[in-house]
This record gives C-alpha cells, structure tokens and sequence, in this order.
C-alpha cells in the first residue's frame, strides 16, 4: 500500500504559499491507518526507548495508537496553557509563525528513553522544541518518527545534524 495516495494536498492553507498536507484522508481509511501504524510499529523496534511522547494535536492521533500497542507510556507536549499542573515551556518558531510548547513536569524522569511521533516534519522548529522538552525534564530523545517530511524543508536533515534518529513514512516537497 503506498501511504502517499491516501494525502490530500491543500494549497495555500493555513496561509498564502503553503501547502498543506492533509491526513485526514489517511486516517479516516481504516486501512491506511492501520499500515501507517504498523510501520510505526515496526520502525519504533529499531530504538530503546521507555515512554512515548507527541506533539499537539495530530501527533496525538498515531502515539496514542503506537503506545496502546507497545504498552509504553504516552506523554502529551501541548500547546501553551493547554495542562492543568506545573510545566516545562520551550518556545519555538514556526514555518508560519511562532508558538510554544509545554510538558507537565512530572511526565519525564531522569534518565526517560522517548520516542517522539508526530504526523509531519517541515522546517523541525516544533521537533527541536520537543527535544528541548524532553532534555530539560531529564529525559533523552532515543528518536523520531514522522509519518510526513516535507524533505525541501530540511527538518529532518536539521534533526539528524543534532545527532537525532529520525525516520519518516512518507515524503513530499513543501512546496
């Protein structure tokens, strides 16, 4: 099953020159979802981790799926004023715009392995910032998995420079 066929492209959205990648149309055909799980699954195996987190909100839509399966716990890094309890805050430029995330402080232990998921990867503004997250609650980043990189955008290339493992389902250009 090629994974790409089940993304829309919407040009121009959420602003003029951008083109957004949609994965509604991915997650609303149960079986491309549930390819697009196993392989998260299945690249997920080639890393120790101990916790799984994910980026608002879509990120929360395959983690959440991936946790259930592999038993681990799920952490949510939300976006600003989002979690009730005490937080660690990273801000963070977007390809559009600026913005921050937070985790609730006694999410990540010292010494915590986490996978991080999300849906997409473009400039990796939003990646780095949840790395950040991560490291200053103690934990480290055991690696990446985007469902989408939007490979001209270098998010992933800027990731891997960090020394990030980073693997990605499918790749589009940005543009």
């Amino acid at each position: 099953m090629n994974l790409k066929d089940f993304i829309r492209s919407i040009p121009d959205y959420p602003k003029k020159g951008i083109l957004f990648r949609d994965i509604t149309t991915l997650i609303k055909d149960e079986k491309a979802f549930s390819e697009t799980i196993n392989q998260i699954v299945d690249r997920s195996k080639k890393f120790s981790f101990n916790k799984i987190a994910a980026i608002e909100s879509r990120g929360f839509v395959f983690a959440s799926a991936i946790s259930y399966i592999l038993k681990k716990p799920f952490i949510l890094l939300r976006k600003k004023n989002k979690l009730p309890a005490s937080v660690h805050s990273v801000d963070f430029e977007l390809e559009y715009g600026t913005a921050t995330i937070e985790v609730h402080k006694d999410s990540i232990d010292k010494n915590d392995s986490v996978l991080i998921i999300d849906d997409l990867i473009a400039t990796g503004g939003t990646a780095e910032a949840a790395a950040r997250l991560i490291e200053i609650s103690g934990g480290k980043v055991s690696a990446f998995i985007f469902v989408i990189n939007l490979f001209d955008l270098e998010g992933c290339d800027k990731l891997i420079k960090k020394n990030y493992k980073v693997e990605n389902l499918i790749n589009f250009p940005g543009h």
